[in-house]
């Protein structure tokens, strides 16, 4: 075996332990638009509003919709999906209203491009949102990302357990500048040690 072929070998399986080491140590890689694009690390801390969030879809029918239309990735998750990554807006005891236009409100502030669509990115019609107004019940959040309009989130899979919720810190992240769900911008970088309570 000459050095050239030795390297094709040794290098995807140096690639794989790292990885393999990295995901223990709680650091996860978003390659989707829910949140800028990334590294992230898990944490133990309690998720607060604003918090960067990953956990894994419960409901089964919101399962089979999200592999059947790619909505995500392969992965560890129930349905071999992937793990969603969105922030906190709600948390137990908050007041969820939904105005006549569809936009979402937490304790009377609204959240400005939160409704829900009739139709997502390829024009296949969205389900009936199970996000219902009233009062965030205990062990339950609510979890959005406004990063891009189009996300697959708690407009439209409802509330999630708090519990399945893990907190998560940017480590090294990219964005568009300018960029909020319009997907334009010029890409920019930024390091994180701490994210905003909202």
């Amino acid at each position: 075996m000459n050095r050239k072929v030795a390297w094709l070998v040794v290098i995807p399986g140096l690639v794989l332990v790292l990885f393999s080491v990295a995901w223990a140590y709680g650091y996860r890689v978003n390659v989707t638009s829910s949140l800028p694009l990334g590294l992230y690390r898990l944490t133990d801390e309690r998720p607060q509003r604003g918090s960067i969030v990953f956990f894994c879809l419960e409901s089964e029918h919101f399962i089979k919709l999200a592999r059947a239309r790619e909505y995500a990735g392969t992965g560890t998750c129930p349905g071999a999906l992937r793990a969603l990554g969105k922030e906190v807006y709600g948390l137990p005891g908050d007041l969820v209203s939904i105005g006549a236009d569809g936009l979402i409100s937490i304790n009377h502030q609204t959240i400005p491009g939160s409704a829900a669509r009739d139709v997502d990115s390829k024009g296949r019609p969205m389900p009936k949102p199970e996000l219902t107004a009233g009062i965030i019940p205990a062990g339950q959040a609510l979890t959005l990302s406004l990063h891009h309009q189009g996300s697959f989130d708690g407009r439209y899979f409802g509330l999630v357990s708090l519990h399945s919720l893990r907190q998560a810190r940017p480590v090294l992240t990219f964005k568009k500048r300018g960029q909020h769900g319009t997907g334009q911008g010029v890409s920019e970088c930024s390091s994180r040690s701490s994210i905003p309570a909202a």
